[in-house]
């Protein structure tokens, strides 16, 4: 398995993966107390349950970050290139690491910090469905 498969091929992850590639972007949720996380995680935070299930994200929230990588990405990433990573306070209130579509120029000039953005359903790379989030503006 290539290294991109071996870092996202934890079965702690397999659910939130199958609904991106459905096009439903899920947050984990404590059966328990109701508490919304974001990543993953075996037991909640808020009360230690391993009670773990998942919800159905809206799919809007703010955009409080981001930045465009045009050099240096991970390895297996390499050929992505340029991308930008963004951070995104969905509406739900958990914050979450994804990427943002360019725009028809090919550039993310058109996003500035504290815009209303929304995820894109469902991305794709050939046949293949990308294993992280897509945003774009509202």
């Amino acid at each position: 398995m290539d290294t991109v498969g071996n870092i996202m091929g934890n079965t702690l992850v397999q659910e939130f993966r199958d609904g991106l590639a459905n096009g439903r972007l899920l947050i984990q949720r404590c059966a328990d107390c109701e508490h919304l996380d974001m990543y993953p995680r075996y037991s909640c935070v808020g009360c230690q349950s391993e009670n773990l299930d998942w919800a159905i994200a809206a799919g809007t929230g703010l955009l409080h970050s981001f930045t465009v990588l045009r050099a240096g990405a991970p390895e297996g990433f390499e050929n992505d290139l340029p991308y930008a990573l963004a951070v995104v306070k969905l509406d739900e209130g958990v914050q979450l690491l994804g990427r943002l579509t360019p725009g028809s120029d090919g550039s993310w000039d058109h996003y500035q910090c504290d815009a209303k953005v929304c995820f894109d359903r469902p991305a794709t790379q050939g046949d293949t469905p990308l294993q992280y989030p897509m945003f774009s503006l509202v």
